[in-house]
């Protein structure tokens, strides 16, 4: 029985040979927690060394250059040398590196026409054209339509008409128009303007007033012609 009952009390007997209660062999809640936070932290600290390593790590990989593409970019006349990665979007560089942001991003799928500018006088939607492809090509933003002070007869047009409400869309529409009008393959009736506008979308639906605008900076342009 006295063997039974020692038994019961779980005494432990310490390296120093004290005795206590079997219960001071226990881990107890607060020790617990302490230990956990203790761990906790140590593992934070881990991560941010490890955050802060590869921050430093690519920083001195964009210093070395060794992550971009040296291009010239001729933009509204004037050549600008960037250094792009191999995945940098025409859209975004113009935005972002040139604060050319004139030119708008809509849906960045190709789909709005709201990102459409001209390169080599052909109209391009720059959301789905990267920067790299673009070395040394002679792009023209909404910028650089009006020249000397005097806006270009698109320009002119699309004010006289009132052929925007929002504006949002009316840089990449206008950029839209003014290829058009130079591609002598696109005839002239209303009907084939509004196909070749048809990649240009306007959200208020000034697409009646955008027509007659493209038809009126048409015959100004042959005149100044």
């Amino acid at each position: 029985m006295q063997h039974s009952a020692k038994h019961a009390k779980h005494e432990h007997v310490h390296a120093d040979g004290h005795e206590c209660p079997g219960s001071c062999g226990r881990i107890s809640r607060r020790r617990f927690l302490q230990s956990v936070g203790v761990g906790v932290s140590g593992l934070g600290v881990v991560a941010n060394d490890a955050s802060a390593a590869a921050a430093s790590a690519a920083e001195s990989v964009t210093a070395r250059g060794g992550t971009g593409h040296a291009i010239t970019l001729k933009v509204n006349g004037t050549a600008h040398k960037v250094t792009v990665p191999a995945n940098a979007i025409l859209l975004d560089t113009l935005r972002e590196q040139l604060h050319l942001t004139g030119t708008k991003k809509g849906c960045d799928h190709g789909q709005c026409g709201a990102c459409t500018l001209l390169v080599n006088g052909v109209s391009v939607n720059a959301c789905l054209s990267l920067a790299v492809m673009h070395d040394g090509d002679e792009i023209t933003t909404i910028e650089g339509l009006a020249r000397d002070g005097a806006l270009h007869p698109v320009q002119e047009a699309f004010w006289s008409h009132d052929a925007y409400q929002c504006g949002y869309c009316t840089a990449g529409q206008m950029m839209t128009a003014v290829g058009i009008l130079q591609d002598r393959r696109i005839p002239a009736d209303d009907a084939a303007v509004r196909e070749a506008m048809s990649g240009n979308i306007c959200r208020c639906g000034a697409y009646k007033n955008i027509v007659a605008a493209i038809q009126d900076a048409r015959g100004k342009m042959k005149g100044a012609a």
